[in-house]
């Protein structure tokens, strides 16, 4: 999800398309007022996008996000090149660039991104240790994806990325917790393959269509990293149109690991969560999720689901299973002809786990 979301200390994993960081009312595809269209074309090619957030992790953050947008040729969707950057309540500090291309027909897809950051974490319950624990990390972090239409709404293509951070405990006893979980910032550095499918008629905002997404990383040594493991992510995404411009949306999402260290692992990767303290060699997740037209320019969401962490192997991950979550929020169209929002959600979850989020795009 595009801008960047505040980042926690694991390796970079493969970006996705701005969001989510980095969508629009599921009205505005098939209905658009006529006053607009003439406006729309003269709209600005900038896109300016305040970006808040509250959890327990991090406080509250706050940031924006401009980009700079632009077609290649009418059959390709539209491209964005941006910079976003937030500040937190807990003095954390986070920047990055990211650029999501489209081309030659929409037969060229590159996706890059550049984040850094020094992120000041507080955890009450650590991966279910009943362990509070305080890090201050620092992050240097880039991902890039190339894809290719082979045929129809096929895909493939290769990503990597590489990352490099260090995670210091705030006092002596953190760092007493980090030793005894084997919690440790290092270097990473990845490469993969990736096969996507994708009908959905537009990737922001979509009211139809199907998405799945299959790819590896494998982090070596060779690389230049300092671990040697890999990662397997499968991610599935449906939407059907119903009633006036309303959709409803469903999710499923699979992260593995193979012999990754703890910090590495499998998160729970559900909106109102703390991405990277409950941790499992594997992670699974479903979501459903209405969205709400209420006209060309505003609309609502409403959505649930739950992660489940397993998998045998050295863990530090807590005795729970389930993950739940639930929320609900609103959007405003900002860019109607291109299909692009600006989202204001709640999200909740259990142990206190809950989040506040003002961003660019649905969650995903």
């Amino acid at each position: 999800m595009l801008p960047v979301p505040l980042l926690t200390a694991a390796p970079a994993q493969q970006p996705d398309a701005p969001a989510s960081p980095v969508a629009a009312s599921p009205g505005a595809a098939a209905v658009e007022p006529a006053a607009d269209q003439k406006s729309e074309k003269r709209s600005s090619p900038w896109l300016l996008v305040p970006v808040v957030s509250s959890n327990p992790k991090l406080g509250t953050a706050f940031g924006g996000m401009g980009a700079y947008l632009h077609q290649f040729d009418p059959e390709s969707q539209v491209s964005l090149f941006g910079v976003t950057y937030q500040y937190t309540s807990t003095h954390s500090t986070i920047a990055g660039a990211f650029a999501r291309t489209s081309f030659h027909e929409d037969h060229h897809r590159i996706i890059g991104i550049a984040a850094f950051g020094y992120i000041k974490n507080d955890y009450q319950d650590y991966l279910g240790t009943g362990q509070p624990l305080q890090t201050n990390d620092d992050l240097k972090a880039g991902a890039g994806r190339y894809l290719y239409r082979v045929a129809g709404d096929w895909f493939i293509g290769a990503q990597g990325n590489a990352a490099n951070y260090q995670v210091l405990g705030e006092s002596a006893q953190d760092d007493l917790v980090l030793e005894t979980l084997g919690i440790r910032g290092f270097k990473s550095a990845a490469l993969g393959a990736v096969a996507m499918f994708d009908s959905r008629d537009n990737p922001d905002m979509p009211t139809r269509g199907w998405y799945l997404n299959v790819n590896n990383l494998a982090y070596r040594e060779a690389f230049g990293g300092a671990a040697t493991f890999d990662a397997y992510r499968v991610d599935a995404r449906a939407f059907w149109p119903h009633g006036g411009g309303h959709v409803l949306a469903f999710r499923e999402n699979n992260w593995f690991t193979d012999d990754a260290p703890s910090a590495a692992q499998a998160a729970v990767m559900l909106r109102g969560y703390k991405i990277g303290e409950y941790l499992a060699p594997y992670m699974s997740s479903f979501e459903a999720e209405e969205r709400v037209s209420f006209g060309a320019r505003w609309g609502a969401t409403l959505f649930t689901g739950v992660a489940g962490l397993y998998g045998a192997g050295d863990t530090a991950s807590s005795e729970r299973t389930f993950y739940p979550t639930w929320g609900a929020g609103v959007h405003f169209v900002i860019k109607p002809k291109e299909r692009m929002l600006i989202n204001l959600e709640y999200a909740a979850g259990i142990e206190d786990n809950r989040g506040l989020y003002l961003k660019f795009g649905y969650g995903w």
